[in-house]
């Protein structure tokens, strides 16, 4: 144990008391012997490389590969979708792919390659791979995207009497890749520290940071082997389908590197186990994007009200509380869609409960503050009290729904309810167990579910704070352990509780959102920062994590507006609340004895500035709905990265303190204490200040005012944006497009909680001299009102 984890095991224990310390201690020592007497020692090992290539077979969308001590599978899919897969290894089974694996592209042609390799070549990208492994993937043109160096595996060599086993069956593999020299990392899930990846080593293990999280901490709940990296070359992501855990090194190049040469980009993959295969996307962020959510499903579309704003607190106490902090809301005329209660409502943190001192009258209280349009939103945890006579407990068991141990016993951790009993939802059975219990909540009158503690999580007074790796899962009916389930726990949750939602309330779009989960997460939901720690460095990384998720393919996520951990200063409370108003998800939330979050706590200018976001908010409402519609359809994130249609700029690659919300809009919030004044980098083309409606004339920096009464946000010239009217209708704010150039913008109208196909409304802007004509580009009538903003205004380059 090193000092780090030291710290964090004394602050857990304080934190969780004496006797769940007592209880985390014998925890911790059970998980140690359980895996030091199930999983197989490491012996002697030896390491393996494919060796020389012999042969290929062609099949359709490309072929097989076979070389001396390997083989090598390449498929390219209609979409234009590279799949490599090496020792055999299929798409499927995947966690990740949403239904069956794509069809192949059947026009791909596999062919000798001069080297002695071969040649996977389609119409959108090019393969290659060498005699002896290597494999490139180029753009049609011939430029080199990303080479992926041979790979290399360590395998168990038998000691004497030891039976030959290998750890597990299943071997450790490297493999390392070469970008371009100019190239930057993103994704790997959420990451305090980005959006950009530096250099450095990223683990693959979903983890409970034990506590409030900074910029420094790796790795956190939702690690994805994810990457999007983007060069002047083109933009391509990579994902590899393992889901054990393993560590990702990450290495910029440098362009004139010695003697005028460039040194490359690379990436080092480690993995414990599992198969090596992995998929290759590429073309524009919009067009790889598109292609992930079609391969692993197109993300789940957030209920109407989900796009509000929301108010949570662990620790409100009960109802006479919630009531309050309600009506402090309705008599400042502050809009509040939703209150989400965390474990403190539940009956001694069992799951599925209600403390019936604290909340008398649940259901009561759901309907009186719905009939005001503010919902109730329930915090889940897996965990499951180990206790005979709880319902759920006894539940599970007779569904045999719990995680064992390799002698058939239940694996006990310890959460906030004591000693506990996990649900394996990698077993159908268990999830359509779990799924049918959301009808308790439903019946308490409870409109969403928030999942936490799904890492998963077992307090721990040393070792890692989650299952033992030997405790064995279903795995779909294939077995397996804790080493390779882990990782798709909180996925596998967020489908039990998904699935069971929409078979219990059909004609509802579910709102469910995850702290842990993988690739795919977005079928099901979305996540949120968990525990970040309140001060400066923790609302930046609110930004990276948003960003980041983003271009995993998980665009609904927020953060914990104020922090989770401490009492933000009036001034960091405030950015951070016009941070949020500009996030998918909209939400303040603390810890136990953290404070109070509502705007009028922090005094009378703190209260009128939130309530300036609160009303932008509201009134940007169809917009988001708008851009939620458009990543169901195609995969693009509300929160982008600056460089997302400019991906060549390199200024914009580097650019981390500002972002675009959808096409139309860039926002640049303070991250830094006392600022009024900033800089911003701005995309090419013409942008206008939304507050001034001063104009200035990108690619460039700019400076911009930030007063603490405002977030600086800018549109883009052209822009057909929908808003909310002063009459509560839906109207078009158009902001002046430049001479000679046109613009656009997309209306996809929410109809609902439903699930009712949307109609896409595009629009055209153009300028006639004095004056803005907007048009549908179908010719019909436009059917909104229009606002006109911008065509007084000169600009500044």
């Amino acid at each position: 144990m090193d000092g780090r984890d030291l710290v964090r095991s004394v602050r857990m224990i304080k934190a969780i008391g004496p006797a769940q310390g007592l209880r985390s201690v014998r925890t911790a020592w059970r998980a140690r012997r359980a895996d030091a007497l199930a999983l197989p020692r490491r012996t002697a090992e030896r390491a393996r490389v494919p060796g020389a290539a012999r042969g290929a077979e062609s099949q359709p969308g490309g072929g097989v590969i076979h070389f001396a001590r390997s083989s090598l599978r390449v498929r390219v899919a209609a979409g234009g979708a590279v799949f490599c897969g090496w020792d055999g290894a299929e798409p499927e089974p995947s966690y990740a792919l949403a239904g069956a694996c794509p069809e192949v592209d059947a026009r791909v042609v596999l062919e000798p390659d001069t080297d002695g390799g071969w040649r996977v070549v389609s119409e959108r990208v090019l393969v290659v791979v060498s005699r002896h492994g290597a494999v490139e993937v180029r753009t049609p043109g011939g430029a080199v995207l990303r080479r992926e160096l041979p790979p290399r595996w360590w395998e168990g060599i038998a000691a004497e009497g030891a039976g030959g086993r290998p750890e597990g069956g299943a071997a450790r593999w490297v493999q390392r890749a070469e970008v371009a020299a100019d190239a930057r990392f993103f994704g790997l899930g959420g990451r305090a520290h980005g959006p950009r990846l530096r250099d450095g080593a990223y683990r693959l293990w979903n983890t409970d940071p034990g506590g409030a999280f900074g910029p420094g901490d790796d790795p956190l709940s939702l690690t994805m082997p994810v990457q999007l990296v983007v060069a002047d070359a083109g933009t391509h992501l990579v994902f590899h389908d393992n889901s054990w855990d393993g560590r990702v090194t990450l290495r910029e190049g440098v362009e004139g590197a010695g003697s005028g040469h460039d040194r490359p980009g690379t990436c080092e993959l480690r993995m414990d186990g599992g198969p090596l295969r992995y998929w290759v996307l590429a073309g524009t962020p919009a067009r790889v994007l598109q292609g992930w959510t079609a391969l692993t499903g197109a993300p789940a579309l957030p209920p109407q009200w989900a796009l509000g704003y929301q108010h949570a607190r662990w620790g409100f106490g009960g109802e006479a509380e919630v009531r309050r902090v309600v009506a402090g809301y309705k008599e400042r005329e502050l809009p509040l869609s939703a209150v989400h209660l965390d474990i403190d409502h539940y009956d001694r943190h069992r799951v599925f409960t209600v403390d019936r001192q604290r909340y008398p009258d649940l259901p009561g209280l759901a309907r009186e503050l719905r009939a005001d349009g503010t919902r109730l939103v329930s915090i889940v945890d897996p965990a499951v009290k180990a206790e005979p006579g709880d319902a759920v407990y006894e539940g599970g068991a007779a569904a045999d729904a719990f995680v064992r141990d390799a002698q058939g016993r239940e694996v006990r951790g310890v959460v906030w309810p004591g000693e506990s009993v996990y649900p394996d939802f990698t077993d159908a059975r268990a999830r359509k167990w779990w799924g049918a219990l959301y009808a308790e909540r439903l019946a308490q009158g409870f409109s969403g579910f928030w999942h936490d503690m799904n890492e998963p999580v077992s307090f721990a007074a040393f070792g890692e704070r989650t299952l033992p790796r030997s405790a064995r899962h279903a795995l779909e009916g294939r077995g397996g352990d804790h080493r390779e389930a882990h990782n798709v726990y909180g996925l596998a949750m967020a489908r039990a509780g998904f699935e069971g939602l929409c078979e219990l309330r059909p004609a509802e779009r579910p709102f469910l959102f995850s702290r842990s989960g993988w690739a795919g997460m977005q079928r099901y939901g979305g996540s949120w920062s968990g525990d970040v720690a309140t001060g400066w460095p923790g609302l930046r990384a609110s930004l990276s994590l948003v960003l980041g998720l983003g271009l995993c393919g998980v665009p609904y996520s927020g953060p914990d507006i104020g922090g989770f951990s401490g009492v933000p200063s009036p001034e960091l409370y405030l950015r951070w609340f016009q941070l949020g108003s500009c996030m998918p998800l909209f939400r303040t939330h603390s810890a136990f004895g953290a404070g109070r979050r509502e705007p009028w706590e922090y005094g009378t200018e703190v209260l009128e500035a939130a309530r300036t976001a609160l009303y932008e908010r509201q009134r940007l409402l169809p917009y988001f709905e708008t851009l939620g519609q458009l990543a169901r359809l195609t995969g693009a994130p509300y929160v982008r990265p600056v460089w997302w249609s400019t991906p060549r700029d390199r200024a914009l690659r580097d650019c981390e303190d500002a972002f675009l919300l959808g096409d139309a809009l860039l926002v640049a919030p303070v991250l830094a204490a006392g600022v009024t004044r900033r800089p911003v980098r701005l995309p090419r083309g013409r942008w206008y200040d939304t507050a001034s409606g001063r104009a200035y004339d990108g690619p460039g920096q700019v400076w911009v005012e930030a007063p603490l009464s405002r977030i600086p946000v800018l549109a883009r010239a052209g822009a057909v944006l929908p808003v909310t009217g002063a009459d509560g209708g839906t109207e078009l704010e158009v902001w002046a497009p430049v001479p000679g150039r046109g613009g656009s913008g997309l209306v996809v109208p929410d109809a609902g909680d439903g699930w009712q196909r949307p109609t896409v409304e595009r629009f055209l802007s153009r300028r006639e001299g004095a004056r803005v004509v907007v048009e549908r580009r179908d010719g019909g009538a436009v059917g909104y009102p229009v606002r006109v903003r911008g065509l007084e205004e000169g600009a500044e380059a």
